[in-house]
């Protein structure tokens, strides 16, 4: 079996094999019955690739079903497969094979990301923004997170970061223009726009950026770090009450701020009602 006949079937065996869903057996579906997936984390695909992809399955057939979802009105959600659903529109095919799931909203999301990822199908700011809805949407931590998708938590971490820096940089990211070692070096850096159109003219090194941006660095670290002692008082406070909290002390140490970070309405109205009391 080849390579990528290997991520195919990691990609599918991790899909079908989660206890969450629950599974049918490959029907044949009218083609124009399926619609791609609208929380797609994939927005990119090679023209090339789906057009390679194309030819083989008129010499070949289709070989890996199309995984989808009902949606009502007799139409199908695509949950993962839509670059074979394009090669199959290209190729004129009038009907698909298919596995249909029984799979949530968020459920869906979850499983086009894993195989996406297994597929390596995603650019690094489509992976680190499904990776960011993720964590908000299903409000777990990154450690969680990496458990699940087979990927280190610094990895996830990493790339979730580089979604602080400029639409215009993301669009360098992605065509290549600069690494994502240049980009990680450019985080909190003033003018970073500015900074990443000069790596592309001067070409300068990863080890050139991180030079000449260290100090921006170094200020930013002081900046996140706290006293040990407002950190007690941070835990203290949040096992009292139950919640996460921050404590900020203005320059001149005499006055700040305290932060309560809630998950759900649930919890914000369980605050509002204890202040109030």
């Amino acid at each position: 079996m080849s390579k990528e006949n290997n991520k195919l079937g990691m990609g599918l065996g991790a899909l079908l094999g989660s206890s969450n869903i629950n599974k049918r057996s490959v029907n044949k579906i009218d083609i124009s019955k399926i619609l791609p997936n609208k929380h797609q984390p994939r927005k990119n695909f090679d023209e090339k690739e789906v057009q390679e992809l194309s030819n083989s399955i008129k010499n070949q057939g289709l070989i890996q079903p199309i995984i989808v979802r009902e949606n009502g009105n007799d139409e199908f959600e695509i949950i993962a497969g839509e670059r074979r659903w394009r090669a199959c529109q290209l190729a004129g095919l009038h009907s698909v094979d298919c596995v249909v799931l029984d799979a949530s909203e968020d459920k869906v999301f979850e499983l086009a990301l894993i195989e996406n990822v297994q597929r390596e199908d995603l650019n690094v700011v489509e992976e680190a923004k499904a990776y960011k809805k993720l964590i908000e949407t299903n409000n777990i931590k990154t450690e969680e997170l990496s458990k699940k998708l087979g990927k280190s938590s610094s990895h996830i971490s990493n790339l979730i970061r580089i979604l602080e820096l400029d639409e215009e940089i993301h669009n360098m990211i992605i065509s290549k223009k600069i690494s994502m070692g240049h980009a990680r070096a450019l985080i909190g850096v003033p003018d970073a726009v500015a900074k990443a159109r000069e790596i592309i003219e001067k070409k300068l090194s990863v080890r050139d950026v991180e030079k000449s941006t260290s100090k921006y660095k170094q200020v930013r670290k002081k900046q996140t770090q706290k006293d040990p002692n407002i950190l007690d008082l941070e835990k203290e406070l949040s096992d009292k009450i139950g919640l996460k909290t921050s404590i900020h002390f203005n320059e001149n140490g005499s006055s700040g701020s305290l932060t309560l970070f809630y998950s759900d309405l649930n919890q914000l109205d369980d605050v509002m009602k204890r202040l109030k009391k």
